[in-house]
């Protein structure tokens, strides 16, 4: 039996239409299913109905580990702090009407206040608490700042709140710099989802963004010391396929979903 559940990040076959995309991952033999806030948004502003969305998902046996994403929190004060908690109040409700454990909080692009994060961080946790969804702290590889593990955690600790959890991915490790072994500083239960994918040594990592992640396997990563890492912290869960290639969007989804699915499988269990 395999140590972890595969899961269908939405990006991976991104033009796909929503209900579409929870039918093709059922099909396949995904156990999960991540789903973005955009394509959300944008089939209910069509006509459809967060109802339909969620009867899709049940009736392909899937959970919803997260959706993607909060934004507005991480370095606002007033107004501006204001207007983006309005947002994520949203999100977080249609999360929790769809029935998602975690929303990824994504971070700020530039220099942030780690302090004032970390305050804004246990603020939006106390209002997914009140809707009963956690928002999962994000890093991302191409920010200044917030590109590490380690920056990551430090705005998680200094909030101070019990529900704090991150999100992992092995390309935003190699984009900011970091190290696999950064996953020895995480407890299991910190981790809310391990994103998974590949990319290339070529172009130098500085140059490289989310279109550079490959098929897992078929890049230059040790996505084996990534397993065993995650093993070593006492984290089972999902394993998100997370690709944002133009190449792959122009295929038949249900094909470039299968083929994610082995290609994931051929690295952990193989």
């Amino acid at each position: 039996m395999a140590a972890f559940q595969y899961c269908l990040n939405a990006s991976t076959i991104r033009p796909t239409p929503i209900l579409d995309k929870i039918r093709i991952a059922g099909e396949v033999g995904y156990a999960a299913i991540e789903l973005w806030h955009d394509d959300i948004e944008s089939y209910v502003a069509s006509g459809g109905k967060l109802s339909d969305i969620k009867k899709a998902l049940a009736d392909q046996n899937l959970e919803l580990p997260t959706t993607i994403y909060l934004r507005g929190w991480c370095d606002t004060t007033g107004a501006e702090h204001a207007a983006g908690l309005d947002e994520c109040k949203k999100r977080l409700e249609d999360a929790a009407a769809l029935g998602a454990i975690y929303s990824i909080a994504s971070p700020a692009g530039g220099k942030v206040d780690v302090a004032l994060a970390a305050r804004n961080y246990a603020e939006l946790l106390n209002l997914g608490k009140s809707f009963g969804v956690k928002p999962a702290m994000e890093y991302l590889g191409f920010v200044e700042q917030i590109n590490t593990i380690e920056s990551a955690l430090e705005i998680m600790t200094l909030s101070q709140h019990p529900d704090a959890t991150i999100i992992v991915d092995p390309f935003h490790n190699f984009r900011g710099g970091g190290e696999f072994s950064s996953l020895s500083l995480l407890r299991g239960d910190q981790i809310a989802i391990s994103h998974f994918n590949d990319t290339p040594a070529s172009p130098p990592r500085e140059q490289q963004h989310d279109h550079s992640r490959v098929l897992p396997g078929e890049g230059h990563l040790d996505l084996k010391q990534w397993i065993s890492l995650l093993k070593q912290q006492g984290y089972s869960r999902w394993l998100s396929l997370e690709l944002f290639r133009e190449d792959l969007w122009a295929r038949d989804p249900k094909e470039v979903a299968r083929i994610g699915l082995e290609s994931m499988k051929a690295v952990v269990e193989g």
